[in-house]
């Protein structure tokens, strides 16, 4: 009786043994090739989900790092023309200036020499003139000779423009001359605010020396950036952009682009971009670092989550349902992407469904 009862028993514990290792093998999921079936009874099935492809409007966002800097013509350096010593300033830091206000005077030895120039050719032609007007009046009451009328109109002329070439060099420094020995006014060439002033009367300047003082017209600034040689095509003069300054997180800046260059620089291959934008309280300051996003024309994209994107050694693949518990195996061809969303430029249609979450557990697979 107790052989029965054994048996009896080690047969149950062989039958639950089987039902155990059958429902195992209706749970597992199966693999065969490109494609996986995914039992309900399975414990990824409840970790999947699921998403309809569709066509959504979209626009290529283009980013570039860049950096504010100074219009050029609306900025100035300036150095003394001459060696000299200066003896009054005129201005102070922060100080607005109009082209042509005086911002310095300098005494200076090389400076005497060029208004020695103009006063000496000045007297010249004085002279050449009342020979030139003699020699006139001589020919014309017929006791003067024609060729010494010509030699006296000949050298005129030549003392004119001696006194031309030497009035070019005062205007050089906006300077009329003044007498002989009169310090030379350094004036400002543009309009705009002293953004650095080292002035300090009695120093003694070289000719050569670096600029002691800068004038910045600030009213309108350039973002000089760089864009991708891929996507110069996106990039149009003239077209708006929106700009973010670190300085300035929550203020929303808008610009144009201005110039695109015509060289691409072959290490990065990128191109340089400048962009314009207003600044009227002259919060963009020269040297700041700014981000510029660069729009593009919106248009139909199919776009799906980065969470469906899978990576196979340096292809991209994402899993497409085929059945009701079947999915498949897709290379896909990616394009832009954030930090949320990626563009398919090939490899998915409209109306497919894609596993959105889970595929992470097909790796394991068998």
């Amino acid at each position: 009786m107790k052989k029965v009862i054994l048996f009896l028993i080690s047969l149950s514990v062989v039958s639950c043994k089987d039902n155990t290792s059958q429902q195992n093998k209706e749970s597992e999921i199966i693999t065969g090739g490109e494609q996986v079936i995914i039992p309900e009874n399975n414990p990824v099935f409840k970790k999947i989900k699921t998403q309809i492809i569709t066509e959504q409007e979209h626009s290529d966002g283009i980013v570039s790092a860049g950096t504010i800097q100074a219009i050029p013509n609306h900025y100035a350096e300036i150095a003394s023309p001459f060696s000299g010593r200066i003896t009054q300033s005129f201005i102070q830091l922060g100080q607005n200036v109009s082209a042509g206000s005086p911002l310095f005077e300098i005494l200076s030895s090389d400076y005497f020499s060029v208004q020695k120039d103009y006063t000496d050719a000045l007297n010249e032609v004085q002279l050449a003139e009342k020979n030139y007007r003699r020699q006139q009046d001589l020919v014309k009451h017929g006791v003067g000779i024609q060729k010494e009328l010509d030699e006296a109109d000949t050298d005129f002329k030549n003392k004119k423009t001696s006194l031309s070439n030497a009035s070019s060099a005062l205007k050089v420094y906006n300077s009329k001359g003044g007498g002989i020995g009169s310090p030379l006014i350094v004036r400002a060439p543009i309009k705009g605010e002293i953004i650095s002033n080292k002035i300090v009367n009695g120093q003694y300047l070289k000719g050569d020396a670096d600029p002691v003082m800068i004038i910045a017209e600030l009213s309108k600034v350039w973002i000089s950036g760089d864009v991708k040689e891929k996507d110069i095509r996106f990039v149009n003069t003239g077209d708006q952009v929106s700009v973010k300054v670190s300085a300035y997180p929550d203020r929303n800046i808008t610009g144009k682009v201005y110039h695109v260059n015509e060289i691409v620089d072959e290490d990065t291959r990128s191109i340089k971009v400048l962009i314009e934008c207003d600044n009227p309280d002259r919060k963009l300051k020269p040297g700041m670092y700014a981000t510029v996003n660069f729009s593009t024309t919106p248009e139909k994209a199919v776009m799906i989550p980065v969470t469906a994107l899978m990576q196979q050694d340096n292809s991209q693949y994402v899993w497409v349902k085929t059945g009701k518990h079947q999915y498949a195996k897709r290379p896909v061809t990616t394009g832009e992407t954030d930090q949320k969303t990626v563009r398919i430029i090939s490899g998915l249609k409209p109306g497919e469904t894609i596993m959105t979450e889970g595929g992470i557990y097909m790796l394991d697979a068998k």
